[in-house]
């Protein structure tokens, strides 16, 4: 049953994550009480359920991170639309968060994947920015001393 849910969910016929989302939380649940729904199906590394910063309160769903990936397809083929504290739960893979700037190839890692190398990548990207700009002013500066000595020359020969 696990390897239906994994092609359903995923799409290629398997799939490696083991964190999920768990949406339509009722506002009583916290993690201790996510972390009890979700513990008959495998041993749970994290649960997490983001707060609204205005509001001190979740907004309605959290994330359960397995340590092994058959535990998650469990938790999924058994949580998917089942119902907690009267609310019908949805539960399918999480998707990482994206980080800006895909067009260096960066959009498909999560934001936790590599930051110190983004960062590096950004330092390296104002710097180059920076040499550029000094280039810049060396060959205006070139280009007005020729264009300077040129009319000298010009000047004298006549």
């Amino acid at each position: 049953m696990a390897q239906s849910t994994l092609v359903a969910v995923g799409g290629k016929g398997t799939n490696p994550k083991t964190t999920l989302y768990v949406g339509g939380l009722e506002e009583t649940v916290n993690d201790a009480t996510l972390h009890a729904a979700f513990l008959p199906f495998g041993e749970i590394k994290e649960v997490n359920i983001p707060l609204d910063h205005a509001t001190g309160t979740h907004r309605g769903f959290g994330f359960v991170e397995y340590e092994d990936k058959e535990d998650a397809a469990a938790a999924i083929d058994n949580m998917h639309n089942a119902e907690l504290f009267g609310r019908v739960l949805k539960v399918n893979y999480a998707q990482p968060m994206k980080i800006k700037g895909g067009d260096k190839g960066w959009s498909h890692l999560p934001v936790w994947a590599d930051t110190d190398r983004y960062i590096d990548e950004l330092d390296a990207e104002n710097e180059m920015t920076e040499l550029e700009k000094e280039q810049r002013k060396q060959l205006a500066k070139e280009a007005q001393e020729a264009e300077a000595g040129a009319g000298a020359v010009v000047a004298a020969s006549s």
